[in-house]
């Protein structure tokens, strides 16, 4: 299979194009000059120059492939509108340079969980269920999905939505956490019980990898088809996170102390203007404690392993013991 990579120079984008050519397939990742290409070239990774903000070059990336995986997106933003420019906006242009060939490629979309929503402490989140994203984030995420859906009628597309994903090469998740657990104290937004869905990297690139495969693709008859959420199929407490990582690291489960949700959002305000002042971009803001408050971030894998024979492979003690070798290795 001839695969056309978006994102490819990212945490999930690295991992994903050692897996491509593993398994023997042809590798071109969208780049812009200004991309980082060591890792890819030694690959033997093709590149095609591409911006998925002014729609330069997409035309020619997508020309002679056969499947186009879509990871490229905004995590972190100082304004709403930088979130829609790269999730909905980016992916729009994607996808119309895609409708426009006489013969278009499949095209698996990897979008979130936050463009879902939350759950429900009693239930995991399910694909059928109508999306109702809390974050600035989670509603570009969804305007990403929506911009597919409406050319999904010539472009045969798949959406996945994962939930947290950790693994080597995360910069932001266990990277903001790691400072508590080294303290022994983790801080928690809100009083109430946390739950939360999480995937490896790996495992989610397995995911990705099935849909392009033989993923079942869009249909406006049935908003749920060719929608997957995808996890390591557990759920996790918080306090069982945190615990996790402790013992990874060979510590003590630190103590948790629950914050307001009211302190978390002037916290997150504050980081933003501290990041101002640096000019960088914060991992935590007020957009990200929206979805923070929530009392439930988890998803069911059912539909994945029923169509795509996703099974997870990697737990979390697991995982997040490679993930710490890693950074090990790498010196951090």
């Amino acid at each position: 299979m001839r695969i056309l990579l978006t994102g490819g120079t990212g945490f999930i984008g690295k991992r994903l194009a050692r897996r491509i050519v593993e398994r023997g397939d042809g590798l071109t990742v969208l780049v812009r000059a200004s991309s980082r290409r060591d890792s890819l070239e030694a690959l033997g990774a093709r590149f095609a120059p591409g911006d998925l903000t002014t729609g330069e070059g997409l035309t020619e990336a997508v020309r002679d492939v056969d499947c186009v995986i879509h990871l490229a997106g905004v995590t972190k933003a100082r304004e709403p509108s930088g979130y829609f420019e790269g999730n909905a906006n980016g992916t729009r242009r994607l996808v119309e340079a895609m409708a426009a060939l006489p013969h278009p490629p499949r095209l698996v979309h990897c979008s979130s969980l936050a463009a879902a929503g939350p759950s429900t402490p009693e239930r995991p989140r399910r694909e059928e269920d109508p999306p109702a994203p809390v974050s600035t984030y989670g509603r570009s995420k969804l305007g990403g999905e929506e911009a597919v859906r409406e050319f999904a009628g010539k472009v045969p597309s798949v959406i996945v939505r994962p939930p947290i994903v950790y693994g080597p090469g995360d910069t932001e998740f266990l990277p903001s956490i790691l400072p508590m657990a080294r303290l022994g104290l983790a801080l928690k937004s809100g009083f109430g019980p946390k739950r939360y869905s999480l995937i490896h990297v790996d495992d989610l690139n397995t995911a990705l990898l099935a849909a392009a495969d033989q993923g079942v693709t869009l249909d406006a008859s049935d908003p749920a088809r060719g929608v997957y959420t995808v996890s390591d199929g557990q759920e996790y407490a918080w306090e069982d996170v945190c615990a996790a990582l402790a013992e990874a690291m060979g510590r003590r489960r630190p103590a948790v102390l629950p914050v307001p949700d009211s302190v978390s959002y002037v916290v997150g305000l504050g980081s933003e203007a501290v990041a101002r002042l640096r000019g960088t971009i914060p991992i935590l803001n007020r957009d990200k404690v929206r979805e923070m408050s929530c009392a439930s971030w988890t998803c069911t894998t059912e539909r994945a392993a029923r169509e795509l024979g996703f099974v997870p492979a990697i737990a979390l003690p697991q995982g997040l013991a490679g993930t710490l070798a890693s950074y090990d290795a790498r010196g951090n």
